[in-house]
């Protein structure tokens, strides 16, 4: 099974409206929860005037800060804790200052406008260099400034071997701050109940939130039972603690019924965590071919109005991939996280990977650029070739695993019709009626299958493993339980196509579970391209001590060693004895007769085992776009997206296109559409989809995708993982091809987002 592409076991009830999400579950004498959001971005409280609110019809409750004055602070970095509404003081706005709980969702909301809340206006600081300007005051209280965190991730500088190279450049890069903008927004129903509660929430790590959950009310963690339903795209920005998290259970306990919180869009722009927003300072220096020697960055990055305990060290991943794909021998690289007037920043697809990539195949178009040579040439010059794997890059502990990026790179080139385009490209630079042509390349690695736990624990999880229970039934099916808790991945169809290899059942007749702490074992849940590296591995582990214990049994009752035995379709067979043969459900059906076992052997077909990694996985690939520009618009159309990939071992193929379809689309919409923005007074400008520009199907090409398989030596599968590829691909790729199709002009950046006015201000400026 393992390599076929067979249609995902999770489609038919999502195509067919038969989906659970968490809006879907409703429960006796449900209450719905709504936030009063602050208005300013910068201000003190100094009334907030519920009267007229709690008055109107069905509203159950209003509370304000103080009323939960009594819980634990929610979690965050330590000696930066907060309340789950603001208190005194707001810092973006959006931040909840307020709760509403009535019978009806449309009455909550009507109350949450009628609570009058008044400020004092303070200073606001919607940008990173009005925070850290010499009269900018600290917007959040524990902090002597707006500088959160200041780290240098080498401990060396590389001054020496800049001025020793015989080029060298500096360029100012800057990604974007984006919307997660998943198709289901945040949602929480919290039922207490006896003990403790029962909550359904959107989440990517169902037991992480228990653990949290149970730490903050006092329970031991068997009382709290967390439950990930069907969850509509998550993106990273739910794995953060939103304060719905702990609100929802807390109003359900005091009131005895159910809560229910679902954002709409409009607050999920204001209220859910951004991503990207990281300004890249890079000086590199380089020789006549093109080769890179040394790298010297500095990142700045907004972390928004309170620093989350992800978003504030994110750049650490972003500094750890800097050399990309690359041999460069001496990087020096540090970042500052810094607090502004603005909704705060987290984890969004890729998390600190698609920044790094952006920087280095940006430096690499430019190096081409100075030296007049092909940017498929100087990226030639500096790949790290295969002999040379496993490859340990300038920092520690970071060891990429097998892969053949010079393969990558032909086999783009050679599907783009590379010679050809270039071609093409000065035909229509010659022709003034003709659009310009632009081709970029994007040469990338990106860190996945996130564990080891020395890692991945510093980013709050509990480890960096991820576990499996197999349990074969009495009648030859097979169910699952796994950690992870996937939101579109395709975790159901791609760990059973692993576990019918192992065990020999047919793929129907594999049932996939997860997402509930009630009923799964302790896991660790779905970020950083772990389902396959890690969650597959655990399957492929449980799974097999399965079978080996299968054969036991079947060895027993055949009267054979198991060393005799064969795979058959239907069970086992003894070598050369066709008619010596016993199906695999015969078998789970012995294995529950103790009287019939041999000596020493336990009940039933089952095994829990929990994975770890032995190190980070690293995906790779080359992508490639083409670009025709209107020379009087300055629109940017994409004719042509191709994409080479390599993530080890490829368990689906049309899965696994679908993962890189997924994110080179949100990448493609960095590079051009997408960008949350905020006025003088820290006031977003994309308060909805109708100001925040996401691409329709129209807007996006049919894609090209290719793979090559490089299997990775640091798990028994080989898998590398994929659900990031995509995005920390596409945004280089096709800003290198705009800017490509704009450097006869003298055209060397255009910002993201590529928008028409920055494109056509770009040639005319050029020009």
């Amino acid at each position: 099974m393992i390599g076929s592409a067979v249609p995902r076991k999770e489609d038919a009830a999502l195509l067919t409206g038969r989906g659970t999400f968490v809006d879907d579950i409703h429960r006796p004498g449900l209450l719905h929860m709504v936030y009063v959001h602050s208005g300013e971005a910068h201000a003190l409280i100094t009334q907030i005037d519920t009267e007229a609110a709690r008055a109107l019809p069905g509203v159950v409750g209003v509370w304000t800060a103080r009323d939960f004055a009594e819980l634990p602070a929610r979690p965050s970095v330590p000696g930066l804790e907060r309340g789950y509404l603001a208190g005194d003081k707001v810092h973006y706005v959006g931040e909840p200052v307020a709760v509403v709980v009535a019978t009806d969702r449309y009455l909550a909301a009507d109350a949450a406008r009628a609570v009058r809340v008044e400020y004092e206006p303070l200073p606001v600081m919607a940008t990173v260099a009005d925070a850290l300007a010499p009269d900018a005051v600290p917007i959040f209280a524990p902090l002597e400034s707006n500088l959160a965190l200041e780290q240098q991730v080498t401990p060396h500088d590389v001054a020496d071997e800049l001025d020793a190279s015989p080029h060298r450049l500096r360029a100012r890069l800057v990604n974007q701050r984006c919307a997660g903008a998943p198709l289901e927004p945040y949602g929480v129903l919290a039922d207490w109940t006896g003990a403790g509660p029962t909550i359904w929430a959107t989440v990517q790590a169902p037991h992480r939130v228990r653990a949290e959950i149970a730490e903050r009310f006092g329970l031991a963690r068997h009382l709290v039972r967390v439950i990930a339903p069907d969850v509509g795209g998550a993106f990273g920005v739910k794995s953060s603690f939103m304060p719905e998290l702990f609100l929802a259970p807390e109003l359900s306990r005091r009131l005895g019924r159910p809560v229910k919180f679902v954002e709409t869009r409009g607050e999920h722009m204001v209220h859910t965590y951004h991503g990207r927003d990281q300004i890249q300072e890079v000086e590199v220096g380089f020789d006549d071919e093109g080769t890179i020697l040394a790298l010297d960055v500095t990142l700045t990055v907004n972390t928004g109005g309170v620093p989350d305990p992800v978003g504030i060290a994110l750049a650490t991943l972003t500094s750890y991939m800097l050399g990309g794909c690359y041999r460069i021998p001496k990087i020096a690289a540090r970042f500052r996280s810094v607090v502004t007037n603005t909704t705060p920043t987290a984890s969004y697809r890729g998390a600190g990977r698609p920044e790094a990539s952006f920087l280095i195949e940006r430096v690499v178009d430019l190096v081409a650029r100075r030296l007049g040579k092909d940017p498929a040439d100087v990226r030639r010059v500096n790949l790290v070739q295969p002999g040379e794997m496993p490859y340990q890059t300038p920092f520690e502990g970071i060891v990429y695993d097998e892969a053949d990026y010079p393969a990558a790179l032909d086999l783009l080139l050679d599907r783009l019709d590379y010679a050809g385009l270039r071609e093409e490209q000065e035909r229509r630079r010659a022709d003034p009626g003709a659009k310009l042509l632009g081709v970029g390349l994007s040469t990338f690695v990106e860190m996945g299958g996130f564990g080891p736990t020395p890692l991945f624990e510093q980013f709050g999880y509990i480890g960096g493993w991820e576990s499996a229970n197999v349990r074969l039934q009495p009648d030859g099916s097979a169910i699952i339980l796994v950690g992870t808790a996937p939101h579109g991945q395709g975790h159901q169809t791609a760990l059973a196509q692993i576990a019918a290899d192992e065990l020999g059942v047919p793929f129907e007749a594999i049932s996939v579970l997860y997402g509930d702490t009630a009923v799964v074992q302790e896991g660790i849940g779905t970020m950083g391209s772990r389902g396959m590296p890690v969650a597959g591995n655990a399957v492929r582990q449980a799974a097999a001590d399965v079978a080996a214990k299968a054969r036991l049994i079947a060895a027993h009752m055949l009267e054979a060693e198991g060393d005799d035995l064969v795979r058959v379709e239907a069970g086992f067979q003894v070598k050369g004895v066709p008619t010596a043969e016993v199906s695999l459900a015969a078998v789970a059906e012995r294995s529950f007769k103790p009287h019939l076992l041999p000596a020493g052997t336990g009940l039933g077909l089952e095994c829990t085992s929990y994975y770890e990694p032995s190190n980070l996985s690293y995906p790779s690939g080359a992508h490639g776009c083409v670009v025709e520009i209107d020379r009087e618009t300055g629109h940017v159309h994409v004719l042509r997206y191709v994409c080479v990939d390599d993530c080890g071992t490829v368990i689906n193929p049309m899965t696994a296109r679908g993962q890189i379809h997924g994110g080179v689309a949100q990448g493609i919409a960095q590079a051009l559409y997408e960008k949350v923005s905020f006025d003088a007074d820290g006031r977003p400008l994309n308060a909805s989809l109708e100001d925040y520009m996401l691409p329709g199907m129209l807007d996006l090409p049919g894609y090209e995708t290719h793979h090559i398989e490089t299997k990775s030596s640091f798990n028994p599968l080989g898998a590398k993982g994929l659900g990031e590829a995509g995005a920390t691909a596409a945004p280089q790729a096709v800003v290198n091809a705009i800017v490509d199709a704009l450097a006869h002009l003298g055209v060397r950046d255009v910002e993201m987002p590529c928008t028409p006015e920055r494109v056509w201000k770009a040639m005319h400026h050029a020009s």
